[in-house]
């Protein structure tokens, strides 16, 4: 016959809360089934918009806190745009952000123009373009794995609304490479966080299970011979993860200045 022992119930809580405190100081708390989120995140503290009305309708109020995403697309597709427009959303309500730029690629100009808190955002510049695409393939390895591991530091050192590394000029071949553990790290980093962290890869990469994907398919318009700044782009937008897909597009106004 067992009897009933109140400080026996007390000593598991005590435990169980020990266990808890543990692995939320560890970011793992999300292996706790009690911890995972609701399957619709409706709080809007839980995202950060782009404040694209179309887009972030389209993504249920935009980029997930805690996950990585991925913004993919060719060159000239509205990639650069919806990059800027991301950081300029975030450092105008007060969020500072990180851009680990692998190929130097940012233009000032145009980041002040769209409307980026510049003195919100950590700039992490690497090699420039011409460098790249002059390189072998073993020096492109070192330009990406440095900017990884410049990446890592930063998720690591936290306080980070925003922190997006580009890798759009990166050959695909270079990415595909690179083994799939590097972005479980990522995500082991972010979990639990209020950090998005966000690629910019030429086609679909990785993901983390939360996280989004978004195509972008912009084109460019040509008008007698001439090539023209495009006023629009067509976005498909697709939300994979276990917990909910959603598959939709939206018309995005791309700025005047970029097209990228």
């Amino acid at each position: 016959m067992f009897a009933y022992s109140p400080l026996g119930e007390h000593m598991a809580n005590s435990a169980l809360a020990v266990l808890e405190t543990a692995l939320r100081e560890r970011k793992l708390d999300r292996t706790l089934t009690t911890s995972l989120p609701p399957l619709e995140r409706s709080d809007p503290a839980a995202v950060i918009p782009f404040e694209i009305a179309a887009v972030d309708a389209v993504l249920r109020g935009g980029l997930p806190r805690g996950q990585v995403s991925e913004l993919a697309g060719p060159h000239s597709s509205g990639r650069t745009t919806m990059l800027l427009q991301l950081l300029a959303a975030a450092t105008r309500g007060g969020e500072i952000a990180a851009l680990i730029d692998t190929c130097d690629g940012l233009d000032v100009a145009s980041a002040a123009a769209a409307g980026i808190d510049l003195n919100r955002l950590l700039w992490i510049r690497g090699a420039s373009s011409g460098r790249v695409l002059s390189a072998l393939s073993e020096s492109k390895d070192r330009i990406v794995d440095r900017a990884l591991k410049a990446l890592n530091l930063v998720l690591q050192a936290g306080g980070f609304g925003v922190v997006a590394i580009d890798l759009a000029d990166v050959s695909p071949r270079v990415l595909r490479s690179l083994p799939f553990t590097t972005w479980l790290r990522l995500q082991r980093i972010v979990e639990g966080s209020d950090m998005a962290c966000l690629l910019i890869v030429p086609e679909p990469l990785a993901r983390s299970a939360g996280g989004l994907t978004v195509m972008c398919t912009g084109r460019t318009t040509w008008n007698d011979g001439r090539v023209c700044r495009f006023t629009g782009l067509d976005t498909g937008i697709r939300v994979i993860s276990p917990r909910r897909r959603v598959d939709g597009s939206a018309a995005v106004r791309a700025l005047a200045n970029d097209s990228d």
